[in-house]
């Protein structure tokens, strides 16, 4: 048989802009990480130094033993096996289900038919409407359903923005850096033009108007067709909470440039510091404040999904986008585009629904799903403060006060000796020692390098999601030994 390779494909002839495309978080060390843990399984562990992995590197709740919300779990499993609603005397008497659990679930059948049957491209009816009547509680102006979009995760609205809003290589996307490489990676793949602009680490990476001019202003004055603004808020990998204000700023600045206002509001419920405030909520106001529609024909996108806060249900691939101020015409290319994946998986689509409209006080299962949901708050950001805490005892390491979101993105300084063994294995600094890390510890994180960050510094992001704190010392114990080392 010849040896010759008669593949049509290799890895030359592929697409360049997938091949360039990066995508940190599961990047090399995370597939290390998932070695390690392959070896841990079957018991060869002779030559580890760890007993298990904790994979700090991504937003993955229930990896990390995040429990999930009963009554969400209850009713996917009516509509998952509808035949069980023959036998309600036993659910109620033997399994512990509520009332409501099997009330909800004969409501979503009502509306979706079989949950292994498509819905309408753009969700099913009766869950947008939720998420309407959701959007209206939460920020106290009406919402349309017919601007709501099911997604697979908001990782599948961003993909669809992206699509229609990207029209060449000429389209530029203004995005924070740090950022979810996410987006850089879509961009690449897209072919489009990131136009970076940067966090203020100074302010416990707020938003830096003048930077973000300045960095709009230069792409223009390169050709680049700069067309929508991303904000992450609260931030990942920083953990930011923006306040009212700096939203504000930020809708003036786009009003003033015509951007399309891309708001990746998936962490809206991890806020440790203050409020959550949507920039629906403060365009609709400043709307109101100016009759003469001066912000009427901004564009505002914004997502939410299942996969963070304390619903964590990332596996089950459900989320949302709502459209603020898009033309007509526009809206029919989203819903064709959106039609060429058939619809969101949907039961995400009905976990999204149980999110935006969990059980209420006095119903029977709200007792329990406060008791989960405040549970589950209250241990992230005991977590959050502990491995903060760290930090601020570890030589060479500063980190701001966490937020919100999941994660902390310290600044590491390390020494001229690291540097240079760093750049003897081919790597960067903060790589260097997020492997060291991983290598000596199985705790696996992601080197500030893959977020992007300003040229002469180091970081490394990490969530808080696993469980008790042993992890946290064999971080600190780490750290001590690698300063040593290299000092």
């Amino acid at each position: 048989m010849s040896s010759v390779n008669t593949r049509r494909l290799n890895a030359s002839n592929i697409n360049p802009h997938v091949r360039e495309a990066k995508y940190a978080v599961r990047g090399e060390l995370a597939v290390k990480s998932e070695e390690y843990r392959a070896k841990i399984a079957k018991g060869d562990t002779a030559d580890l130094p760890f007993s298990q992995v904790i994979s700090a590197n991504i937003g993955n709740p229930q990896q990390l033993d995040q429990k999930p919300i009963t009554f969400f779990r209850q009713v996917l499993s009516l509509l998952e096996n509808p035949k069980l609603l023959e036998h309600e005397d036993v659910l109620l008497q033997s399994l512990d289900y509520k009332p409501d659990v099997i009330e909800r679930a004969r409501w979503l059948l009502s509306k979706t038919g079989s949950v292994g049957a498509y819905s309408a491209s753009n969700g099913v009816p009766a869950i947008r409407q939720s998420i309407a009547d959701f959007l209206e509680r939460r920020d106290g102006f009406p919402a349309d359903q017919a601007d709501i979009y099911l997604s697979g995760g908001a990782s599948a609205g961003v993909n669809t923005l992206l699509h229609v809003i990207c029209a060449n290589e000429k389209t530029g996307i203004l995005v924070p850096i740090p950022q979810y490489p996410l987006y850089t990676a879509s961009l690449s793949v897209l072919n489009a033009t990131c136009v970076p602009y940067f966090l203020d680490e100074s302010k416990n990476w707020g938003t830096d108007l003048e930077a973000i001019k300045k960095s709009c202003a230069d792409a223009k004055a390169r050709g680049v067709d700069v067309r929508a603004i991303v904000i992450i808020n609260p931030g990942n990998p920083t953990g930011a909470s923006l306040s009212e204000s700096d939203i504000r700023d930020m809708i003036e600045f786009a009003r003033e440039e015509r951007l399309v206002l891309m708001a990746d509001e998936v962490y809206q419920t991890n806020v440790f510091v203050g409020e959550f405030v949507s920039f629906k909520k403060v365009l609709r106001t400043l709307q109101k404040e100016n009759p003469d529609g001066k912000y009427d024909s901004l564009e505002l996108a914004s997502l939410h999904s299942i996969s963070k806060g304390m619903v964590g249900e990332c596996g089950h691939r459900g989320g949302y986008f709502e459209l603020v101020g898009f033309e007509p015409a526009v809206q029919a290319e989203i819903y064709k585009f959106v039609s060429i994946t058939l619809c969101a998986p949907v039961i995400g689509q009905c976990l999204v629904e149980l999110m935006v409209n969990p059980p209420k006080e006095g119903e029977p299962s709200y007792a329990l799903y406060r008791q989960e949901y405040d549970g589950i708050f209250n241990g992230l950001k005991q977590r959050a403060y502990a491995l903060w805490r760290a930090f601020e005892k570890m030589e060479g390491v500063e980190c701001g006060e966490p937020q919100g979101s999941m994660y902390l993105f310290p600044t590491i300084k390390l020494s001229a000796k690291a540097a240079e063994a760093a750049a003897a294995d081919g790597r960067t600094a903060d790589e260097f020692y997020s492997l060291r890390l991983l290598e000596a510890t199985g705790v696996c994180v992601v080197p500030g390098d893959g977020f992007g960050q300003k040229e002469g510094t180091l970081h490394f992001r990490t969530t808080f999601l696993a469980p008790g704190t042993e992890w946290v010392g064999s971080i600190i114990k780490f750290h001590e030994e690698f300063m040593d080392k290299y000092r």
